[in-house]
């Protein structure tokens, strides 16, 4: 019995200590060949954004997201990664679907900070969702790079870690409104959307509207998600004006357009932000889009050219090769986004975040989307804006006039000639 309880100590002292080497943390163990992972893990530049794939933005989310998956494919199976100094890093880009709520982009941002240890972050799609998510991106000293976000209010926080290749909201309309003024347009209303970039584009429309001699008659404002503004237009309708301004996203164009025909309003020219420029805006309303006008970013018609996606035209082709759909002007300063970080690491030869940051501050260069010069504020100040008009089905660049390639067409029939 006594040889027995010796046995069953012994065996208990055992298990004990078995335990113990399990809990306690491995010693470090100089090993070369298990250094060989870890030196072509830090080979990897991770990217991470939150972006819309379900919600109010999910269409101009799926844009914002291929225009960055185009890049990513080219940059990692094409030119061969980022050249940092003397070494090439492959591209991974972490994306979390934001669902166009605000909170949700800034949560995921943090998680993407915190969690997931990203590099770099890339913007959402809009204004309204850019707001968030750069505020946590500054909180945290991390640079955000974006293409989809262009109020006034976003680059007037003082922060030093945002920077936008797309030309800002108050300069949306002034393309359009100024060869309309000189095509003999008097009158102007203006109805948008009471979130950052629409009131950014209103406020923009009546400063243009007073350099180009332009008389605003009714400014009204409608809220986030609304699905009805026959009210607007009926007021509109009475005050009979020369033009119409629409700041607000794709589904308020569509809603627009259709309570002008609805009601016989009769503007001589409608102007819509977003919209106009995407061609499932023609798939959706049909001939009703014809004549209506829309700032446009970017078309692949215009001349810009680069020594990596090349002309805008070449562009154009391998998104759509590539995505099986021509590629809307959010897709393409989206691509233009991940770009500008890619070229200003290079410039910088690091990916420490304060030499990426000084590089995107000394960034000129012109790519296939155009332009792309950083203020103090991380504004482009170098890009113009451009304005398309739809005819006979295509969507087609009026202005500037070194970008055009057709006449604006003024004044629009009323609808029942149309």
């Amino acid at each position: 019995m006594r040889h027995m309880l010796k046995l069953v100590s012994l065996l208990l002292v055992a298990s004990f200590l078995l335990a113990a080497c399990a809990l306690a943390p491995p010693a470090p163990v100089d090993e070369p060949a298990a250094a060989a992972p870890a030196a072509d893990a830090e080979k990897i530049i991770y990217l991470g954004a939150a972006v819309s794939e379900t919600g109010k933005f999910s269409r101009e989310g799926k844009d914002t997201r291929q225009g960055y998956g185009l890049w990513l494919d080219w940059v990692n199976n094409e030119y061969g990664g980022i050249k940092v100094g003397d070494d090439r890093y492959k591209v991974e880009l972490i994306m979390y679907d934001d669902e166009g709520d605000p909170d949700t982009a800034a949560r995921l941002v943090e998680k993407l900070i915190n969690e997931d240890r990203v590099d770099f972050l890339l913007g959402p799609y809009s204004s309204f969702l850019t707001q968030s998510a750069s505020a946590i991106a500054e909180k945290y000293g991390k640079i955000m790079i974006e293409g989809n976000g262009a109020a006034q209010p976003l680059f007037e926080r003082g922060f030093q870690n945002l920077f936008a290749v797309l030309t800002p909201a108050l300069n949306y309309t002034r393309s359009a409104l100024q060869l309309l003024s000189e095509k003999g347009a008097k009158t102007v209303v203006i109805a948008y959307e009471d979130t950052a970039f629409p009131t950014s584009v209103a406020d923009g429309a009546q400063q243009w509207a007073a350099e180009y001699g332009l008389e605003v008659l009714g400014v009204e404002t409608y809220p986030v998600n609304v699905a009805d503004v026959s009210g607007i237009m009926s007021k509109f309708k009475e005050l009979e004006p020369d033009i119409f301004v629409g700041g607000g996203h794709f589904n308020d164009a569509v809603l627009f357009i259709r309570a002008a025909k609805e009601l016989d309003f009769n503007p001589k020219a409608m102007v819509i932000t977003v919209g106009p420029s995407n061609p499932k805006l023609i798939e959706e309303v049909g001939a009703d889009t014809e004549y209506v006008i829309g700032p446009t970013q970017w078309e692949a018609s215009m001349s810009y050219a680069d020594e990596y996606f090349g002309t805008a035209a070449e562009y154009a082709a391998r998104y759509e090769e590539f995505w099986g759909e021509p590629p809307t002007y959010q897709a393409a300063e989206s691509t233009a986004t991940a770009l500008a970080l890619h070229i200003a690491i290079e410039q910088a030869a690091s990916l420490d975040t304060d030499d990426v940051r000084a590089a995107l501050r000394n960034l000129d260069v012109v790519t296939f989307y155009g332009p792309i010069n950083f203020d103090e504020k991380g504004r482009n100040a170098g890009k113009p804006m451009g304005a398309i008009q739809v005819q006979n089905g295509e969507i087609l660049v009026v202005a500037p006039t070194n970008a055009a390639v057709a006449e604006l067409n003024y004044p629009a029939p009323p609808w029942k000639n149309r």
